[in-house]
């Protein structure tokens, strides 16, 4: 056996049998920067071609080795205390959390809560799509025109252009897109909400980026005016949880409606502060109308024979009014002393028979 054998031997039995400690002193001090094997490896560049031929095969060999060992036994060593510490550390289950550890609820979260028990209540389903969406869902399909200053780069979020696509991709400007994917995949009767994500190139105290918003969807046979406000009515006596809600619709203009109205609640004024109810004044809180038969063609549906009603408002503006919030930009500023103030506990779940904003 060659000295290189016999050193070779020696070497990887100590590394096999060292500790953590250990094994980073035999690595410093063979593959080190002035480790034996470094300078044995230093020795090839002064041999003549023919003795480095018949060494260097050797002497490389004896370096990978003792890598490839001390390696091998560091992942050995790291898995044997990583199964240590598993095994030492465990947690009850069974044990009652701690009060200082409870969590709260966020208004938006909330609010979302109280709008789908609402609405399953009047026998809606709730529907989601992607927020990343194509121009054709969010805004051909919709009736909106080419020229419509929402299809502009100001006020909305687009993705670079990509070869081969048919249609430009983007950041959903409303959850209306969800409305046209449901019409396309489902045969009327359609009753729906779209709650979600949605967004917008805007920022100030009532405008955000991001921000959420609801739609709702009924196509059905015979759907008029009547159904839309009743509805509306009805969701916004819930919600507010007051009976002296009362409602103004406006003529408006939608691409996607025809007729087009905006709604307005009347409030009163208590304390110096603006609250749902009575009529003092008016405040506008939706957007609706009977859905515009273009979108309904477009969708693949005869609107000769089904007719609907659609609308829409932010939930984030919802929440604002109704626990008294002024500012939507703080909705999204991660403030832990806002969330505890305006937080709810985990297991206020919002039922109709106990209150939606128990």
């Amino acid at each position: 056996m060659t000295d290189l054998d016999q050193t070779r031997v020696e070497l990887l039995g100590a590394i096999a049998a060292a500790d953590a400690e250990a094994l980073e002193t035999i690595r410093v001090s063979a593959l080190g920067k002035s480790g034996s094997i470094t300078a044995l490896m230093k020795t090839l560049g002064q041999m003549s071609p023919e003795e480095r031929q018949a060494k260097a095969p050797a002497i490389q060999a004896f370096r990978g080795a003792v890598a490839d060992a001390i390696a091998e036994r560091k992942a050995a060593l790291d898995a044997a205390a990583l199964d240590a510490r598993l095994a030492s550390e465990r947690l009850d289950m069974t044990r009652p959390v701690a009060a200082g550890a409870e969590g709260s609820v966020h208004p938006v979260s909330q609010v979302m809560d109280e709008l789908a028990e609402i609405f399953a209540d009047l026998g809606f389903a709730v529907a989601t799509g992607p927020e990343i969406e194509d121009d054709w869902h969010n805004f051909t399909a919709l009736n909106i025109p080419e020229t419509h200053p929402a299809r502009a780069m100001h006020d909305t979020f687009y993705f670079p252009d990509e070869e081969g696509r048919a249609h430009r991709m983007l950041l959903r400007t409303h959850t209306s897109p969800v409305q046209i994917r449901t019409m396309m995949t489902q045969q009327p009767p359609i009753r729906i909400i779209a709650p979600g994500r949605v967004y917008r190139s805007d920022s100030d105290a009532t405008h955000t980026p991001m921000f959420h918003q609801i739609e709702g969807l009924v196509i059905d046979k015979d759907i008029h005016l009547g159904h839309l406000r009743w509805t509306l009515e009805t969701f916004l006596k819930a919600f507010f949880e007051r009976d002296d809600i009362v409602l103004r619709l406006r003529p408006s203009y939608f691409p996607f409606t025809e007729p087009s109205v905006e709604v307005d609640v009347g409030y009163s004024i208590e304390k110096g502060r603006r609250v749902i109810g009575g009529s003092e004044g008016w405040m506008e809180v939706l957007g609706s109308g009977m859905v515009h038969p273009k979108v309904i063609a477009a969708c693949g549906l005869d609107p000769d024979e089904y007719q609907g009603f659609a609308f829409g408002t932010g939930v984030d503006r919802l929440a604002m009014l109704k626990y008294g919030m002024d500012d939507l930009r703080a909705f999204f500023d991660g403030d832990l002393r806002w969330l505890r103030h305006y937080g709810f506990r985990a297991l206020d779940v919002p039922t109709l028979s106990g209150g939606v904003g128990a």
